[in-house]
């Protein structure tokens, strides 16, 4: 199955669609937005075409491997118990306390990107009988093993976690679940509640031990992290979440952990794509130094204010999507309601005042 979303001009606008058949349907959504007929949840920015031309290959790990490990031009770094075939990068065996990784050795000094990754998680253990799941990085630190999906924990950057087992059995949430966490270093992951106190959003998806491959799409430009998928074999982006206010430094790693403990799963890497995106900063943009940025968030709340909620609900700050339009909606129709009862009660007051002449 192809995997590459077909949206190759920003103003093109929706996400849902990974197939290369989208010219009639931006022209649609061109005059609608001309019209102003569309919500702002559905013409949000892009997705990228993976045009060849935005594909950034030194930080790409596409089949057949080439620049993996002991090779003449090594481009990727593994470790533990990862093992590279010719059809995918298993981090993890269907085998009890494995732990393993992948790096990238090029950092990335792109503003605006994307990451596509192919992935399989799969095994023998039935319902709640399987574990751990997968790390997604883009980070400061490389090839250094630990207790986060295989992965140190206290990291500098941003983590995208596949949660495949729910520790806390209090929780309502249906696993596995996809979340995401950015981290200056001063924070840690707490398996005990599955990640809540610093999670930044997230969704469930079944991406279990199903018969085709899954995929997820982490986009991060001026500022805002959406992360996408494709679980269910529709050719289509599906939004597990989008967040605001999110700053990352440019010179960090990408790479891919995995990690099994009393319970296991194999955890394959089919493919990691990133791609360029081509956006316009400001001229004091351009002018920062985006080496020195510190991994932060601008929530309403810290994420340590959250530890002692169970919802998680600061996740739900930013106002995106549905959220805004409804909120609009809201407003317009408050206004309206303001004016009709201006209006009558004017024409009251008029009426009543000429009774008296």
């Amino acid at each position: 199955m192809a995997f590459e979303k077909s949206n190759a001009a920003a103003m093109s606008g929706l996400r849902g669609v990974r197939s290369g058949k989208t010219g009639a349907l931006c022209r649609c959504v061109s005059l609608y937005l001309l019209l102003g007929w569309l919500p702002v949840s559905l013409v949000q920015a892009d997705i990228t075409d993976g045009n060849a031309e935005h594909l950034k290959r030194e930080h790409s790990l596409i089949k057949p491997y080439q620049g993996v490990g002991t090779s003449s031009t090594p481009l990727w770094d593994f470790g533990g118990s990862t093992l590279l075939t010719s059809q995918y990068v298993r981090l993890t065996p269907d085998e009890r306390s494995k732990q393993g990784s992948i790096w990238n050795r090029v950092p990335c000094f792109l503003k605006d990107w994307e990451l596509h990754v192919q992935f399989k998680i799969h095994g023998s253990g039935r319902k709640n009988l399987h574990g751990d799941g997968i790390g997604i990085w883009y980070t400061k630190e490389k090839l250094q093993p630990g207790p986060v999906f295989g992965s140190k924990d206290n990291f500098h950057g941003l983590a995208i976690f596949i949660d495949t087992y729910a520790n806390d059995e209090s929780s309502e949430r249906s696993f596995p679940y996809i979340s995401a966490m950015v981290n200056n270093g001063s924070l840690v992951y707490d398996h005990g509640k599955d990640g809540r106190p610093t999670e930044l959003g997230g969704c469930s998806a079944e991406v279990r031990n199903q018969d085709h491959d899954t995929y997820l799409a982490v986009r991060y430009s001026k500022g805002r992290l959406t992360v996408m998928i494709d679980v269910e074999d529709r050719n289509e982006w599906k939004e597990c979440f989008d967040v605001a206010g999110v700053r990352l430094p440019t010179g960090y790693l990408f790479g891919a952990s995995a990690a099994t403990g009393d319970l296991a799963d194999n955890h394959d890497i089919l493919s990691m794509k990133v791609y360029q995106l081509m956006v316009d900063h400001t001229p004091e943009e351009d002018s920062m130094d985006w080496t020195k940025i510190e991994p932060s968030v601008s929530l309403l709340k810290s994420p340590k204010d959250n530890i002692d909620d169970p919802t998680g609900n600061f996740r739900s700050t930013p106002l995106t999507g549905w959220k805004v339009f409804l909120l609009l909606l809201c407003a317009l129709l408050g206004i309206i309601v303001c004016a009709v009862v201006g209006a009558v009660v004017f024409q009251k007051r008029q009426e009543r005042n000429k009774r008296f002449y």
